[in-house]
């Protein structure tokens, strides 16, 4: 049994496949009656339950209204989405869609081009904010994500592949803690959604019924043993709260200045399995005040094992700033101690 392994949906490289459309013979039957001796009932053939068009409707209804903020990111090596925050102009992206440019050609879901700069942003949540001035963008309307049930509608809106203004749709399918980026990074929360999300849905919108964005596409599960193709129904987004958050303070000060997440003040490696390798410690930071060495091997955080960077990474990622915590060493000499270690908090960018 194969573990799912993660991919990041932004910044590729422009690929549009042919697509080809076939109908399979005896699949689709259209105005035909195969009873004999009978006659299709007038008022069944053609006709959609009231229920199921008033939820069209409706679906209709938000994409028409969220698109105008749901923008296309491109600059020299690929392109990804984003979504107008404010009416300032500034849009909210993934990191990785904008990460090494600092200039981007914003185009809008009526083809419009804008220029854009980099604002900032915050790795650590994957998140950024570029700008684009005089353009008199949409601003999207945001949701309170902690209010979000599993089965709830999402409709995923954004350019993947570079088909602009792309529409699918699905559920909320789960909420999951310390989802981890192939580089390494560690999202503290994430909405799962069976929304189908492609390359270059990466910081477009996923919204709910009534047109407000519930989280910004992230990751898409790949399965290795479809070759690492994508597993069909497994995406993560990051939550509208932390969207908020983090965006908030970019677009207000080019930086994060409060970024709620537990800090060692270390540099690590990798031991094989062994622990967490102290490559160095930042003076004055909390692992210094605890008395941890460069040269330490970080075996366990709060009583949990911290085998690899990454675990120790999701780890983290699950404590709050402030929290005093048991660290579990392996010094240079073999002989294990135990530091009671208080969390900072990460600092912005």
């Amino acid at each position: 049994m194969s573990t799912p392994l993660l991919a990041s949906l932004g910044r590729r490289k422009r690929f549009l496949a042919p697509l080809v459309g076939a109908i399979v013979a005896g699949g689709v039957v259209a105005g035909v009656s195969l009873a004999t001796g009978s006659t299709p009932s007038e008022t069944t053939v053609g006709a959609a339950p009231a229920a199921g068009l008033t939820l069209q409707g409706a679906i209709v209804d938000v994409v028409q209204s969220v698109s105008p903020s749901v923008v296309q990111i491109e600059d020299q090596t690929g392109l990804g989405s984003g979504i107008v925050f404010d009416a300032a102009g500034d849009i909210v992206t993934n990191n990785h869609v904008v990460s090494g440019a600092t200039s981007f050609t914003v185009t809008t879901s009526n083809g419009k081009r804008h220029p854009a700069r980099l604002v900032g942003s915050f790795p650590p949540d994957d998140l950024a904010v570029i700008k684009v001035s005089g353009a008199g963008l949409k601003p999207a309307t945001f949701a309170d994500s902690s209010k979000l049930q599993a089965g709830d509608l999402a409709i995923a809106i954004g350019n993947p592949l570079g088909l602009r203004s792309s529409v699918t749709d699905g559920i909320v399918s789960a909420f999951r803690q310390a989802v981890q980026e192939p580089n390494n990074v560690t999202l503290p929360s994430m909405i799962q959604t069976s929304a189908a999300i492609n390359p270059g849905n990466s910081g477009g919108a996923l919204v709910d019924i009534e047109g407000r964005v519930i989280g910004i596409p992230t990751l898409a599960a790949t399965d290795p043993e479809l070759g690492g193709s994508a597993a069909p129904g497994i995406g993560f987004a990051i939550p509208s709260n932390l969207v908020k958050d983090i965006a908030g303070q970019i677009a207000a000060n080019g930086k994060v200045l409060d970024s709620h997440r537990a800090y060692l003040g270390i540099r690590v490696g990798e031991t094989n399995g062994g622990g967490a390798y102290v490559g160095s410690v930042t003076a004055g930071g909390p692992a210094a005040h605890g008395g941890m060495h460069v040269g330490d091997v970080i075996v366990s955080v709060d009583g949990k094992p911290t085998p690899t960077t990454g675990v120790l990474s999701a780890v983290l990622a699950e404590l709050k700033p402030g929290r005093q915590v048991p660290v579990v060493v392996k010094p240079q000499n073999g002989a294990k101690r135990t530091l009671q270690v208080t969390l900072g908090t990460y600092p912005g960018s």
